[in-house]
């Protein structure tokens, strides 16, 4: 993990004089090189202030990132109870993040669409509880709940893409299920 800017009203402050970005963002140049997993490291970085707390993805995990709607469907769906089912945390901005083993693109189908991001090596995603402007991310599958298992990215691209709507076809997605336990 690594420290993401703070909140501070309806802006996120990295501390970086002039720093023009106010959404969430990491708080250190060099992220990438400063992840880290050392529980000494992590609480120096909390400390002094409210860091948001982002997770690098691309070694441990890769994140799929889609829209609440394509989201709800891809949960509703019959195949997720099965070896698909993993990890996913939803943000009141209307994303869903389904974490996933690393490694491996974007199959087709997805690959064109504006509302799924892939996200690998060089990204990070806000983790729960982190707050972001419009509320905070949290957990809909915690991992403990399915034992800290990451199903395969492609297995759950293939889900979302067969749960896609066809061009001019009206689906009604199932009413997502409720968002699970704050972090």
């Amino acid at each position: 993990m690594t420290p993401g800017a703070c909140l501070r009203a309806n802006r996120f402050d990295c501390g970086r004089p002039g720093c023009p970005t106010t959404t969430c963002h990491p708080a250190l140049d060099g992220w990438e090189q400063a992840a880290s997993r050392d529980r000494v490291r992590v609480l120096e970085w909390w400390r002094y202030a409210p860091h948001s707390l982002l997770l690098a993805t691309g070694v441990a995990f890769d994140v799929l990132e889609v829209s609440a709607p394509l989201g709800a469907l891809a949960v509703g769906s019959p195949r997720w109870r099965g070896p698909v089912r993993g990890p996913v945390a939803t943000m009141s901005t209307g994303r869903w993040m389904f974490l996933v083993a690393p490694g491996g693109v974007l199959v087709p189908e997805l690959a064109g669409r504006l509302d799924v991001v892939r996200h690998a090596r060089g990204s990070w995603i806000p983790a729960p509880p982190t707050r972001l402007v419009e509320g905070a991310v949290r957990w809909m599958v915690p991992p403990a709940e399915v034992d800290w298992r990451l199903p395969e990215g492609y297995e759950v691209q293939r889900l979302i893409a067969d749960v896609v709507p066809t061009i001019g076809q009206r689906v009604r997605p199932p009413q997502a299920p409720e968002l699970g336990r704050a972090a």
